[in-house]
């Protein structure tokens, strides 16, 4: 096996010779470069500048504006505003009242008449009897007979009763019966329709004042009276 060289180093007189050598190659450098003269430079010649004060503009007026001919604007009358009372709607109209009508029964069939009483033979007159005067005629007067009382579901009607409920009266829950008298005329029209028992709400009690009044009965040519109840009932 092949062991590498030893380089034997240089020995102190070697190192300080090649020390010198570098010193010596630098000092020659710089020397030349010292004594070489720069090459001067030659600037032309510079022309002269003349300076002048010149008087400052003056700023031209300033031109008038151009009034253009527009005519002026019409008179517009100002915008309707609507007034308060027409866009405030009315209430709303009250609902007519429900009528009810009073269905009366079917009237009953008239009572059977009595016969007839059968004739009795004539007595038999004495043949001399003494004549007895003749009493004195009592003075007729005009006298007028009670008219007949029906109930008001007895009577056959043309027009039947109808009653209304007041509105008022309903929404206040108020109730009852009222007990009428109406004298019926022969022509058929009550006459002095009259309240027997009131319902203890004089406004329902008008009411059936007013059915009465405008009801029309058969009468068969004669007057009668009529009395009945008119009952008003929340439920119906």
């Amino acid at each position: 096996m092949n062991q590498p060289s030893y380089i034997q180093p240089l020995s102190r007189g070697a190192r300080w010779g090649v020390l010198a050598s570098v010193i010596l190659f630098h000092a020659g450098i710089g020397w030349a470069l010292a004594s070489v003269q720069p090459k001067p430079l030659t600037v032309g010649d510079v022309a002269s500048m003349e300076v002048r004060m010149v008087a400052a503009e003056q700023p031209r007026p300033p031109e008038p504006p151009v009034q253009l001919d527009v005519p002026p604007p019409e008179d517009t009358p100002p915008p309707e505003v609507p007034q308060l009372e027409s866009m405030i709607q009315p209430p709303m109209p009250d609902l007519p009242p429900p009528e009810f009508p009073v269905q009366a029964p079917p009237p009953k069939p008239p009572a059977p008449k009595p016969p007839p009483p059968k004739p009795q033979p004539p007595k038999p007159h004495p043949q001399q009897a003494t004549p007895v005067p003749a009493p004195a005629q009592p003075t007729q007067q005009a006298t007028t007979a009670a008219p007949q009382t029906l109930s008001i579901f007895q009577v056959s009607y043309r027009v039947r009763p109808v009653l209304v409920y007041p509105v008022r009266e309903r929404r206040a829950g108020h109730h009852g019966t009222t007990q009428i008298r109406a004298y019926i005329d022969a022509s058929g029209v009550p006459q002095q329709v009259t309240v027997e028992k009131s319902s203890g709400y004089p406004l329902l009690d008008e009411a059936a004042v007013d059915a009465m009044r405008k009801a029309r009965v058969n009468t068969g040519g004669r007057a009668f009276s009529v009395t009945g109840p008119f009952t008003f009932n929340l439920a119906e």
